[in-house]
């Protein structure tokens, strides 16, 4: 399938390491030119040389609004416009008593913002795409099941998104989701549990039907595809990519 990408630009936050690394490898496959930010710039400059053509790179502090939209506006300079953003930065399974703010503002509060912010430079796109990155803990309770502010604001994400590309369409501009079940890549919080908590980890593995965790090139292809033109006649969606994990009937 041709996904027509070839020659569009995108923009990817978190996308040093995990999921948003594999996203903004995906992308540059299909010859997407790239703005990519993290907080950290090492390791977004060693993806920058090992991805090769248009990339340019910029730490960024997501909860940080001023921060949000210069690197959005300055992406789209450097890059000649903006056809795609994907919003996939994530402040994780946080614990404590300030989780609920961290959140807030890391996953949350920082799409809100970054969507404000790449709306003028998406209208003037023919293609325009924004795909969020979210969780199946976010309208499922299976294991881990323990309220937390990672859940509670990713299933915000969901309805924001789903707002957006109701009220968006008409600009062009679709607004679609991607929530990952369980993914286990290095340094991830899933290959962390493998070493610390090996009983959990298998009891997990066990309930997914395909019977492994999933990678994140397997969510990167979904978000790549919602990001296409290809997917024109998408928005609103929510595209859960788990093995089965979630055993919730999608109508």
């Amino acid at each position: 399938m041709d996904l027509q990408l070839n020659g569009r630009k995108a923009l990817v936050t978190g996308a040093s390491r995990g999921i948003g690394r594999a996203i903004a490898i995906e992308l540059a496959r299909e010859g997407c030119d790239l703005a990519l930010c993290a907080r950290g710039t090492e390791a977004l400059e060693a993806l920058a040389k090992e991805l090769g053509g248009t990339v340019y790179t910029q730490a960024v502090d997501v909860a940080d609004e001023q921060a949000v939209a210069g690197f959005v506006d300055t992406a789209a300079e450097q890059l000649s416009g903006l056809d795609i953003v994907i919003s996939n930065v994530s402040a994780g399974g946080l614990k404590g008593p300030d989780q609920w703010r961290l959140s807030f503002e890391a996953d949350l509060l920082a799409f809100v913002r970054i969507t404000e912010a790449a709306v003028p430079h998406l209208e003037r796109s023919d293609a325009a795409a924004i795909v969020a990155v979210g969780t199946t803990s976010a309208f499922d309770t299976l294991p881990p099941a323990s309220p937390n502010s990672y859940a509670a604001f990713k299933a915000a994400v969901l309805e924001h998104a789903s707002q957006l590309g109701h009220a968006l369409a008409p600009k062009g501009i679709r607004v679609n989701t991607v929530s990952p079940g369980p993914i286990d890549f290095p340094g991830g919080a899933w290959d962390s549990l493998h070493e610390r908590r090996p009983e959990f980890y298998e009891g997990i593995r066990a309930r997914i039907p395909v019977g492994r965790l999933g990678r994140a090139e397997e969510v990167a292809r979904a978000v790549t595809f919602l990001a296409s033109p290809a997917a024109g006649f998408c928005t609103a969606v929510n595209l859960v990519v788990d093995g089965g994990f979630t055993s919730r009937v999608q109508f």
